[in-house]
């Protein structure tokens, strides 16, 4: 390719909505460009990046026995009726309706549409493991889409989904997932990922993984003991918390004025918010049913864990009404003295294995001194539950050292998704006796664009991004300077050059443009393509060119005979480097 041809404006100026690294770069470095609010065109230089990424993540699923397959992005909401989800799942899901008022969607995910389709053209066990797989458009209409690539509403995703006789089987070929996972992201370049555990939200399953890039732009955080043997996403991170207990004095009644917040109790009357019980209270978001947590005074409820245990999908924060229903009053409220309603209690093993402490009163300005969940909630109905967010530096539950935070962007996800959509579809088998069971699955996603995006924020300096060999949009790059000078030798020089690479196999870009070095230069580092050969009337003089690797401070000369021989072995050792 021509530099002279190749569409996409590289740009000097930094987009002034663009505050990550690798959304900077990606418009700065004419990969991609805003169509609106989180959708963007892929342009020459970016589409060839995704369609190697792309093809990596081909490889490896065929490798595990994957066969490629194509669903539509429009879906009948029929589907996602069968599986219930059309219901639960919030905003992000674009319906619509077609020309004839049926009801439509914008597919985010597609385990509707391939529990559909295997249904129809598989039905016995003899024909089971098996794994099809996509690379298609999604959408999903984000609330906040953010950082380029990174949070998007249109977006490509590989999204793969295994069939099973039953648990075991699928646990085995989860296994080989992992280890396929780890290998397309050693691949692409991506070295500092982390398999973790995460929360299954709205795709259901008992067990689940997330592949973190980590990097400080992250939107998710990442709990990890130093050694890494522990590795958990926030929202469902633990940790070895250990409260200690003393005797239990007796329950007194204390006048709080004005002091509804912990620190305000804590301050008024000279603790600290360790020795305080929390209150706070939430709803279903569908059905409206208040739910009660309380928690030690020093932690944070951590929704999604709370959510998990009380199998609800969405929760939002209680209005005063709904809390002074049961007897509460806002601000000076705890499970003492309830006057009735319905409402579910939680307590968190925080405040139910610590001792003593200050509670709200349900009366306006008084609170409890010396509150015991053993002893004063004594014919409470009420859970006990792990509902705490982790701290840094909270304990390991394995090893017991400090956790570490990190912020980390997910770029893949793997879930055991069992039979949550095979019984509601009848996607059924029949065994060796002829009985039908449903089939057990497992899904498998991948995001591309964010994947590419995820390498720019591991991989750049101050210029560009460095792209790794087996993913850059070309493998060396060659810059003339003034080609066409004198009787343009440097020119007939430089498309020689361009011409043996090519035939050597070598994919290469030609800055033929004949623009100062500067200028090419700095074009050149905002590309990013691992090799670079430069052509001057200098050079030529002495047969020689510049060799330069991206990233790399110095340059050498090499002979221009050797060039093509230079550029394939070391195009070679770099592609050695990411073999999974």
């Amino acid at each position: 390719m021509k530099m002279s041809k190749l569409a996409g404006r590289r740009l000097k100026e930094v987009p002034k909505d663009a505050k990550t690294i690798s959304h900077q770069f990606l418009i700065r470095g004419g990969y991609i460009r805003p169509v609106s609010t989180g959708i963007y065109s892929l342009l020459p230089a970016g589409k060839r990046i995704t369609d190697k990424i792309e093809q990596i993540i081909r490889e490896e699923m065929n490798r595990i026995d994957g066969q490629e397959v194509l669903m539509p992005v429009v879906l009948p909401a029929d589907l996602w009726q069968e599986s219930g989800r059309y219901e639960t799942v919030g905003a992000e899901l674009l319906r619509f309706k077609d020309r004839n008022s049926k009801d439509m969607l914008l597919a985010m995910t597609h385990e509707e549409c391939i529990t559909a389709l295997v249904r129809t053209e598989i039905n016995s066990y003899k024909q089971l493991p098996v794994m099809l797989y996509q690379i298609q458009t999604k959408y999903r209409d984000e609330a906040r889409p953010r950082a380029g690539l990174i949070r998007t509403r249109e977006f490509t995703m590989k999204d793969a989904y295994s069939f099973h006789v039953d648990q075991a089987d699928l646990e085995v070929y989860y296994k080989r997932a992992h280890e396929a996972y780890e290998r397309i992201f050693k691949r692409i370049g991506l070295n500092n990922v982390l398999s973790i555990e995460s929360n299954s939200g709205m795709m259901g399953g008992n067990v689940s993984h997330e592949f973190m890039a980590i990097c400080d732009c992250g939107e998710d955080t990442i709990f990890a003991s130093a050694d890494r043997s522990y590795r958990a996403n926030r929202e469902i991170a633990t940790a070895a918390w250990k409260f200690e207990s003393e005797p239990a004095k007796p329950l007194e009644k204390v006048h709080t004025p004005g002091c509804k917040t912990i620190e305000e109790v804590a301050n008024f009357l000279g603790i600290k918010p360790e020795n305080t019980g929390k209150a706070v209270f939430y709803q279903n978001a569908v059905t409206g049913d208040l739910i009660f947590a309380v928690i030690r005074g020093d932690f944070e409820v951590n929704e999604c864990k709370l959510g998990n245990l009380l199998k609800v999908p969405e929760l939002k924060f209680a209005d005063d009404a709904a809390i002074e229903a049961v007897g509460a009053v806002p601000g000076y409220a705890s499970p003492l003295a309830l006057k009735g309603g319905k409402v579910t209690i939680v307590l968190d093993r925080s405040a139910a294995e610590s001792s003593n402490l200050v509670v709200g009163a349900n009366e306006p300005e008084y609170h409890y001194r010396n509150f015991n969940a053993s002893r004063d909630l004594e014919g409470v109905t009420c859970q006990v539950a792990d509902i705490a967010t982790v701290r840094e530096g909270d304990p390991c539950p394995l090893t017991g050292t400090p956790l570490q935070m990190m912020r980390g962007i997910e770029v893949g996800n793997i879930f055991q998704l069992g039979t949550k959509y095979s019984k509601a579809m009848n996607c059924n088998y029949l065994d060796k006796d002829g009985k039908s069971h449903p089939m057990v699955m497992g899904c498998y996603g991948i995001g591309v664009g964010r994947a590419a995006a995820s390498v720019i924020e591991a991989s750049h300096d101050d210029y560009g991004p460095i792209w790794p060999m087996p993913i850059a949009p070309w493998q060396v790059q060659i810059c003339a300077i003034d080609p066409f000078k004198g009787d343009g030798s440097v020119g007939a020089a430089a498309e020689k050059l361009y011409q043996d690479l090519q035939s050597a196999g070598c994919e290469v870009l030609y800055d033929d443009r004949g623009e100062k070095a500067g200028f090419m230069f700095s074009d050149a580092d905002l590309l990013g393509i691992p090799l670079r050969l430069v052509i001057s009337p200098k050079t030529l003089e002495e047969g020689q060119v510049e060799f330069k690797v991206r990233g790399q401070r110095d340059a050498e000369r090499i002979a221009l005979t050797d060039a093509v021989s230079r550029m394939t072995s070391a195009i070679a050792a770099e592609m050695a480097k990411y073999q999974g």
